[in-house]
């Protein structure tokens, strides 16, 4: 099982201790009350996205010996005009560099990350259960 806390700050700042022990700060913009330190949490979705797509087009280049560089992803994505404002579509733009990459490599590299191998672009869509707990003050 994958656990991460994410503890509120102030304002609209969360900090979020990973697993790994890694920590991300995110906030909301300001419109809604945030203070500009650290990204938008639905930012922070395109940058797992993008980072484990990058993962599973590495690991199979690497697999097949490609004499891969370099790679670069960008991300476009839409969202919803009306709340909870959610992503209606999703862009990533590869650029792969290095001498003699086979293309044909890369294009079944990257159909392979999104479709088997990135656990995030197959778990933007499951369902969401939660528990409550409420804690007061004495």
């Amino acid at each position: 099982m994958e656990e991460t806390r994410v503890r509120w700050i102030s304002g609209q700042q969360f900090v979020a201790t990973t697993a790994s022990g890694h920590t991300v700060t995110a906030d909301g913009g300001p419109e809604y009350g945030g203070d500009e330190t650290g990204p938008r949490p639905i930012e922070l979705i395109l940058v797992a996205l993008a980072s484990c797509a990058g993962v599973a087009v590495m690991t199979i280049l690497r697999r097949q010996r490609q004499p891969v560089t370099g790679l670069e992803i960008g991300v476009r994505a839409e969202r919803a005009g009306e709340w909870p404002r959610a992503l209606t579509a999703i862009h990533l733009d590869y650029k792969v560099a290095g001498h003699g990459v086979s293309a044909d490599a890369v294009a079944r590299a990257i159909h392979l990350a999104e479709t088997m191998y990135c656990s995030v672009a197959a778990s933007l869509n499951v369902p969401i259960a939660s528990c409550h707990l409420v804690s007061c003050d004495p």
